[in-house]
Order: structure tokens, then sequence, then C-alpha cells
């Protein structure tokens, strides 16, 4: 038969096993010898002999043929199982010399197994049944009688078990292979979804990073610039514009401390633990373009009775603002005027920033300013919208939905 996997191999039994398994072929050679060895010890004990009766040539013959034939079990499973029915029904039908030897059918047992083991289940009890029938009948017209005696029954239990233990071992084999297939499927799943991850938390540093720094930044190099240009005729001024570029960096520097923070492991007694900004610190952030030489007005509706925002709503909100302004710092050119309006009620947070300059951000232009902030808001499942007004100026639009929890936002 197959060799099944055993629970436990000793460390001298292992090794025959692995070659075994690399070997089917000697496998099947030594299943076939012990099928003979079996077929003719179960000749001579038969308890029907006389004294004087001894195993002809013709039956040595035909257990040598039905032996030999289980060699090519696994190439030619049905074929095999067919010759060994035929000679196992030539012997029941043409033994003259005394009581059929029954034990021929061992043969038939172990190709029966093969054919059961490697099919389906329907297949499996069709074959069985044929077989089953087709030898036990022969038996029972022209073996033994009368025709229940032990024998022929004998030969329907050996065919309905060969059936039964091939057809396990086949749905174990398949209930394994569909464990280990399954296993191998959620390991793939872990680590797509693990890269996945990955990607998002990488994304989510990057735009935070670049929230956090790309304002400050333009401040400083505008600043910086100023200074330059009025080093040598207003040397008041330029000292002012340092002073500018000393306070922006010290913020970026601040924001950039605390966000990095956020990424340490928990506990870390380093981690920083000041709170994100939000809208409640709008002042300081329009505060810092005002510095720059940009005019900015804000228009924040009362809030009365809606309670706090969200962090994650507040911090969206604030970045939204950040980087509307900055592009407008950094595009909508000289003397230009900005807008900030904000506007909430129960179920949404909406933000306008508007502009009356000339210039007009792009995503092409390898920023990542508008593309982040789209981002941001999506991932509120709000909707962020920009773009050029008709009268001129550049426009930022973004809603933020907010979701009543326990009779009040969250």
């Amino acid at each position: 038969m197959d060799p099944v996997t055993p629970l436990a191999v000793g460390p001298g039994l292992a090794r025959p096993h692995r070659w075994l398994a690399a070997h089917p072929r000697a496998l099947d050679t030594l299943v076939a010898a012990g099928c003979l060895a079996l077929i003719l010890i179960g000749a001579v004990s038969n308890p029907h002999l006389r004294d004087h009766q001894h195993i002809g040539v013709f039956f040595g013959l035909l257990a040598t043929l039905t032996s030999a034939s289980l060699v090519l079990r696994r190439e030619l499973p049905r074929a095999v199982l067919a010759f060994t029915c035929a000679i196992s029904v030539i012997e029941i039908v043409t033994n003259d010399e005394g009581p059929p030897r029954t034990s021929i059918v061992f043969g038939v047992v172990v190709a029966l197994y093969t054919v059961a083991a490697r099919t389906d289940r329907s297949t499996t009890w069709r074959i069985g049944a044929v077989t089953a029938v087709l030898l036990t009948g022969t038996g029972m017209l022209f073996g033994l009688t009368p025709w229940y005696a032990q024998e022929n029954w004998g030969i329907f239990a050996w065919t309905g078990l060969a059936a039964a233990v091939g057809d396990a071992v086949r749905s174990r084999r398949a209930f394994i292979a569909a464990i280990e297939e399954r296993a191998e499927r959620a390991e793939r799943t872990r680590e797509e979804e693990a890269r996945r991850r990955v990607a998002e938390e990488r994304l989510r540093i990057a735009r935070e990073l670049h929230d956090v720094v790309a304002h400050h930044i333009a401040l400083v190099n505008v600043q910086a610039g100023v200074a330059s240009h009025v080093m040598d005729n207003r040397p008041d001024q330029a000292k002012e514009a340092l002073a500018h570029v000393r306070q922006a960096s010290r913020s970026a520097l601040d924001e950039l401390r605390a966000t990095v923070g956020l990424l340490r492991q928990y506990g870390d007694p380093a981690a920083p633990t000041e709170p994100a900004p939000g809208l409640g610190v709008l002042d300081q952030l329009v505060d810092g373009f005002v510095r720059a030489g940009m005019r900015v007005q804000v228009e924040e509706r009362p809030q009365e009775g809606l309670g706090p925002l969200a962090g994650s709503v507040d911090l969206t909100a604030y970045r939204v603002v950040q980087e509307a302004l900055t592009n407008v710092h950094k595009h909508a050119g000289p003397d230009v005027k900005a807008e900030v309006r904000i506007v909430r009620t129960h179920s949404a947070l909406e933000i306008t920033v508007s502009d009356d300059g000339v210039g007009t951000p792009s995503e092409d232009g390898g920023g990542h300013g508008l593309l982040g902030m789209r981002e941001r808001v999506a991932a509120l499942r709000g909707t962020c919208e920009a773009g050029p007004r008709p009268e001129g100026g550049f426009r930022v639009r973004a809603t933020l939905p907010l979701q009543a929890r326990g009779g009040g936002e969250s």
C-alpha cells in the first residue's frame, strides 16, 4: 500500500523511511513481494485442503502474475485492478483440483486500495461495488459450497475494506493538503497586510514631516532672502528678518521633535508628550505668515455648544490651513491677500482658503502638498477641492465629516 506518514519515526527508521519515500518503485516492489507471500501463506493454510493436495504450478504462476502487476499500480491503477480481478476470476473458475484458493484476491485488495486512494469518492464506491459484486458472485457460483460459505463472504469483506481504507486515506491527504494550502495563503495574506501597513505608515510619516517642515522652511527662505537684500542699506530690517528666520526655524525644530517623538516606542522616557497642533493654535500659524509679509484674514464662526473636535479632525483641519497658506506664500506672488474661512456645523467642518494672487500650485512640479492634503482629508472620509478661482487667485476647500457619538460629536 501507499506509505502513510507515521506519527513518530525513530532515528534508526528515519533514513529508510526517507529512502523509500524518494524511491516509490522500490516500495511498490516490496509491497508486491509481501502480497505474494500473503497469497502463498493463505493458500497453504486453507483448512479445506486435504493432506495430499499441494499448491500447483498454475496457481503459483497466477499468484506471481497478480503480485508482479502491483509494481505498476501507481502508473496504471485501473489497469492493474482489472488485471488482478481477471486473475482472481480465472483461479476461482478453473480450479478443478480442489477448493479455490481465494487468497489470490489479496492482489485485488492492494490494487483496489490504490484506485480508491487516487480518485474521488463516487468513483471509488462505484468501482469498489463492481469489484466486490464480481468477485463475490464468482466465488458463490464457482467456489466453495454452500454459496454462503465464510470464504465467499470474506472476499466481499476484503474488497469493501480496501475501498473504505483507500477512500479514508485519500480524504486525509486532501484534508492535510487543504490545511497546508490554507496556512500558506494565510502566511501570504499576513505578509501582504504587513507590507500594506508599512507602506501606509511610511506615507503617513512622509506626509506629517512634509506638513511640519514645509511651511516653516518656506518662511525661512523668504526672510533669509529679505535679510540678504536689505543687509547693506537697512540693517535694522535685516536684523528683524533674521529674527523671524530664527523663530521660524525654532518652531520647525519643535514641531519636528514632537513628530519624531510620536514614532518612538511606547514607554520611552525621552519621548515628548506635547499634543498635536490643532485649530486652537491657528493664530500662531497665521502670525508666522503675517510676519513674513503676507496679509491673512481669518473668519471663524462661533461654535457655542458644539463641543471639542476629535483629535484627528482637528489636526487635519490645521494641516489643511497650513499647507494652503504655504502654497499661497510660495506661488501667489507679492502683496497677496489670503482669506481663511472655517465653518462648523453639527455634521461637518468646512475649511476654505482662498487668495487673490497670480500663481497656481501644481502637483506636477515635484511637490506633494496638495496630494498629501487630499490624502489626509480622504482618510477621514472627507472631500477636498483645489483649483483656480474664476475671478483670479486660487482656492482650497476641504469638508471633514463629523460623526455623532453618544449624543455629542466625536
